[in-house]
């Protein structure tokens, strides 16, 4: 009996890869988004349809293993002086859209006919954003390092005490009405008791254990790799029991690792094992919307859709922009926040459970969830496209004295010979030639980790966005003979954004006199980057290899000191 169950178990795993392969391949042919595809898996797989995913509990464990390495990873970008540096506007941003979203969607949900009740409930769960999600969508763009991916972070661990407070409370509630408020604040309490405590025994682990452990288990990787996994999920199990949750749990894994000189190999070796779990979670999400009990909200639910999508990036670019930020970084952030949560779908079902909302409360927010879910993958994985043409009507927004004003003066009025972006390996090595040969250069990237890096290898280098058109007004492009952008392109397979484009166009178009050097990997962008008026485009493949013939043939060898240079043999990014 326990091996046809077993055998029953692998076909149906068997099944839900198989069909999540093919309408992958169908969505990608569609230019579609994974993400977008993997919950119509679900949902094809559901109840509603072909009723493959039966094995709750398994999927589900799948899944939740995958979202604590999701925010393991997360946690090993984390750097406590940026996390100091973003923690005022993270939770100022993340309140005020909690706030303004509960206010206004019991309003608006008032208005739609729904009880008092019933309406408070909808505008909490409307509150709660999809911190899976939004990390994903923002690491496959290489994203959650720059300004906005950081902030949206921020808030998302906010909304998620939220959440945490937000279903303490219920419980508290539903096990016993005697217990009253006293009771719910005596949980709450005791979940951030715990939570500090844990907070407090994580510094204690990064300052005396951390280096020493990790340093001994690198010896061999296989074991660093199920450390990893082993370590992300105790302290996610740890959170969960403790009651404030798996992902800050998981988050807390990954920040007492963030410190160790391992955690680039750590973060290389895991991702495609995320990917892999987190296809469960989106299985497992859209299995879990019912869809016979939409019923009649789908008039409410397109009014309560329109709210999330239009007045949560909105609320977030006023907040912004009021504490100085740039409308880019405002409304990039913003988009983040433009659907509701699977929390959500949990809230309500528990307040369908406790008695205090009917099944059509639950089937509305359920609506508004798929409806969310999928518009706001497409806002975040366009965001830049989107940001362009909504730029001209957003400017109204944005302090004349902004962030970037703050942070960086008026200009930079030192004259530089070379302005080179994007300071990963071979942006590094580029500024290390060019410095050797007497030139002065200015680094820049989007990356604080990137420029830190630089400037303790004695490089010159400032924190900035290079697909950000109003950046480059800042840095004196004009007075530099080269502009050098050794800057990624942004390809997610549906999307092709390209910030050295923008950048080109921009520097041009401030009457920018001087000479462009692009590096590109494709032919097709080589002939497009010189039809941009790019002066000198860099294959950095096929260059080494032209080299690399010349050395071989010549009897050239490199020099020992190039060989040797550390800023060579790291990689910052991807």
């Amino acid at each position: 009996m326990t091996a046809a169950i077993e055998g029953y178990l692998f076909y149906e795993i068997a099944a839900l890869l198989v069909l999540a392969a093919s309408v992958g391949f169908i969505g990608l042919m569609l230019r579609q988004p994974l993400i977008v595809s993997f919950i119509a898996v679900g949902i094809l797989a559901g109840p509603s349809f072909l009723d493959i995913a039966r094995s709750d509990e398994q999927i589900d464990l799948l899944a939740e293993l995958g979202i604590a390495v999701l925010l393991f990873l997360v946690g090993l970008k984390l750097d406590f002086n940026l996390v100091r540096t973003l923690g005022p506007v993270a939770l100022v941003t993340g309140l005020g859209q909690v706030v303004f979203t509960t206010v206004f969607g019991f309003l608006i949900a008032l208005a739609l006919g729904l009880d008092a009740l019933t309406a408070f409930y909808v505008a909490i769960a409307l509150t709660f954003s999809s911190t899976i999600i939004i990390v994903k969508l923002l690491s496959d763009k290489r994203e959650i390092d720059a300004l906005h991916g950081r902030i949206a972070l921020g808030f998302l661990i906010v909304q998620d005490v939220v959440v945490v407070i937000a279903m303490i409370a219920l419980s508290a509630i539903g096990v016993s009405n005697a217990a009253g408020e006293s009771g719910a604040l005596t949980d709450v309490l005791a979940v951030l008791g715990y939570g500090l405590a844990m907070l407090g025994a994580v510094v204690v682990f990064i300052r005396y254990v951390a280096n020493p452990l990790v340093e001994q288990l690198s010896r061999a990787p296989e074991l660093l790799v199920s450390f990893a996994i082993g370590w992300a999920a105790l302290l996610a199990a740890v959170g969960h029991y403790l009651g404030f949750g798996k992902e800050l749990g998981g988050l807390l894994a990954g920040v007492s690792l963030a410190s160790t000189p391992f955690r680039e190999a750590i973060a290389a070796r895991l991702a495609s094992l995320r990917d892999f779990l987190l296809l469960f979670f989106f299985i497992a999400l859209g299995a879990s919307l019912d869809l016979t009990v939409l019923g009649a909200s789908v008039g409410p639910a397109i009014v309560l859709s329109l709210f999330v999508l239009i007045g949560n990036p909105l609320i977030v670019l006023i907040i912004m922009s009021a504490m100085g930020y740039k409308k880019r970084t405002g409304l990039l952030a913003g988009l983040t926040v433009a659907q509701i949560s699977e929390f959500s779908l949990i809230f309500m079902a528990m307040g369908v459970a406790i008695g205090h909302v009917a099944d059509d409360a639950l089937g509305l927010v359920t609506l508004v969830g798929l409806i969310t879910i999928a518009a706001s993958t497409y806002m975040i994985t366009y965001s830049h496209e989107l940001y362009d043409r909504l730029e001209p009507f957003i400017g109204i927004f944005e302090r004349k004295r902004t962030k970037t004003d703050l942070d960086a003066g008026t200009k930079h009025v030192q004259r530089h010979d070379v302005i080179l972006f994007g300071l990963g390996r071979y942006g590094l090595a580029i500024a290390r030639a060019l410095e050797k040969d007497g030139k002065t250069v200015l680094g820049v990237d989007f990356s604080p980790e990137a420029v830190r890096f630089a400037k303790a290898r004695g490089l010159e280098a400032v924190f900035g966005d290079a697909s950000d058109p109003e950046f480059l007004s800042h840095l004196s492009v004009e007075s530099a003979d080269w502009l050098v952008l050794a800057v990624p392109e942004h390809a997610t397979g549906l999307t092709h954004y390209d910030p050295r484009r923008t950048l080109l166009r921009t520097a041009r178009d401030l009457g920018y006199k001087g000479r462009v050097a692009v590096a590109a990997h494709h032919d097709q962008d080589n002939e497009a980057l010189q039809a941009l008026r790019a002066d000198l485009v860099l294959m950095p493949y096929r260059d080494a290899a032209s080299a690399a013939a010349s050395m071989i043939l010549g009897g050239d060898t490199p020099s020992s000191d190039t060989a040797d240079d550390p800023m060579q043999q790291r990689e910052l990014i991807p």
